[in-house]
């Protein structure tokens, strides 16, 4: 039983409030759990007390999330699948993103399969704080020869540490495959109706994670993984089929919504694991390369919102991988908190006393435009960033979170008197409201820039230095 509040969780946490959690209390501990801002182990009573141990197994029983995790991988590049609470992100958030696995191939020759590798495991595009990357390697048994695909997946291991899934339904290929990268904890995909038997006695004897598939056949779906459950494996992923077009692809996504709604909303727990998607199928359909690109994007956008947890994809071209990668980040952003970056003083480039000083707020999108319009054009300058609870230039002027007396506490805090002889600041043109008691309130005469950030060289030539 899911706990609902942190009521529930704080009757069984040892209440001393000890504050060894990093907490005052343990009510605000027990908050935390709820959201999954902290976790169990940080009460350090429940797991040093052995009078604690009954209330610890049940505190993990009331956290555990309602979609059972998954790791495939090791160390750093590991990932999570599952572990969802929730039909739609807005009631809590989503947790752990969507992994993106694309495919290399036992045919290539050691030069190609040596080149997509790299490309996969070094491709990053900047967004809003963060690089956005790629997050593992799925290699097909094309060749049908266990020999070659094992061989195939030892090059592989050896050129990346990202996560792989070893993509054969060949029991025989898999295991020749497994005795190469099991200590790498890769993903098996897949056991069948047919090859299960075979692949069951295998996730066992190498303890990995394993995808049963039953495209279109959720009974067969659910009779497989009731199976792996009570033969013991616990780390299941779910492969439903991925059908790309038309009527397929209406079933397709009918079939995830189900698997997911029974799992969260109905409790069904031997269902209740990461769904697998395969957007790759798009390539069976269509033959030119854009069009095949294209809708496989297509199908990466319409299953990240409803709900794989890991896909297979074929594509690595830029035009797929940046909206590919910029929806997954959108989506497991926390919609009750907005992005925000450390605020204080930032340094741009190679600033003197006569450098212009930018104030901005500390919502990540706003700084990282600012700072890369300024630094783009070479401009050396201080940027003063305001905490804003993460809000917008804007919201914050009218929701009170961007104020004259939180810039006159940055200002002293950033002691910029001390940097600058002009003693002149630069609001956005949007807070200019506020300029006339953000001059009365620090002392420093204040000019208002322009509403977008992109206009500043302009501004600049116009405005700079200060008359």
């Amino acid at each position: 039983m899911k706990a609902k509040s942190p009521m529930e969780l704080y009757g069984l946490l040892p209440r001393t409030n000890c504050g060894e959690c990093g907490e005052k209390t343990c009510m605000a501990f027990a908050s935390l759990l709820i959201e999954r801002g902290k976790k169990l182990e940080e009460c350090k009573p429940l797991l040093e007390d052995e009078k604690y141990r009954e209330s610890y197994e049940k505190l993990k029983d009331l956290l555990a999330p309602e979609v059972r995790e998954v790791v495939v991988g090791v160390g750093e590049h590991a990932k999570n699948l599952g572990g969802e609470d929730v039909l739609h992100r807005h009631d809590l958030t989503f947790f752990n993103k969507t992994a993106l696995f694309y495919d290399v191939w036992d045919t290539m020759d050691d030069d190609a399969l040596k080149e997509r590798v790299e490309r996969i495991q070094s491709w990053q595009k900047f967004y809003v704080g963060e690089f956005l990357r790629l997050d593992g390697v799925a290699v097909r048994n094309v060749s049908g020869d266990p020999k070659k695909f094992a061989e195939c997946v030892r090059k592989v291991s050896e050129l990346t540490s990202l996560p792989l899934v070893l993509c054969s339904y060949d029991a025989a290929a898999l295991e020749e495959a497994l005795k190469v990268v099991a200590d790498k904890r890769p993903l098996v995909y897949a056991a069948t109706q047919d090859n299960w038997k075979k692949v069951l006695e295998l996730v066992l004897e190498y303890k990995v994670p394993v995808v049963v598939s039953a495209p279109n056949d959720l009974d067969r779906l659910k009779s497989l993984a009731a199976t792996f459950s009570q033969a013991g494996v616990e780390d299941i992923v779910l492969d439903p089929g991925t059908y790309p077009t038309g009527k397929g692809l209406e079933t397709t996504l009918a079939n995830f919504v189900r698997l997911r709604r029974a799992a969260i909303a109905e409790g069904q727990k031997d269902i209740a694991y990461p769904l697998l998607c395969v957007p790759m199928t798009a390539w069976l359909v269509y033959e030119n390369e854009v069009d095949a690109a294209y809708w496989e994007t297509i199908l990466v956008t319409i299953f990240t919102i409803k709900y794989a947890d890991i896909m297979i994809l074929h594509s690595i071209e830029p035009y797929a991988l940046i909206p590919q990668t910029t929806l997954v980040a959108n989506i497991y952003t926390d919609p009750r908190r907005p992005v925000a970056v450390e605020p204080g003083l930032k340094v741009l480039g190679s600033p003197v006393e006569e450098s212009p000083v930018f104030v901005t707020t500390n919502f990540a999108l706003t700084y990282y435009t600012v700072e890369s319009d300024i630094t783009s054009n070479n401009i050396d300058s201080y940027l003063l960033v305001i905490d804003t609870e993460g809000i917008c230039v804007e919201a914050a002027v009218a929701g009170g979170q961007l104020t004259a007396a939180k810039i006159k506490e940055a200002l002293e805090a950033s002691e910029l008197e001390n940097k600058v002889k002009h003693k002149t600041l630069v609001l956005p043109g949007l807070a200019a409201r506020i300029s006339g008691e953000t001059e009365d309130a620090t002392g420093w005469k204040v000019m208002v820039g322009p509403p977008d950030s992109g206009r500043i060289p302009d501004w600049m030539e116009k405005n700079w230095p200060p008359k």
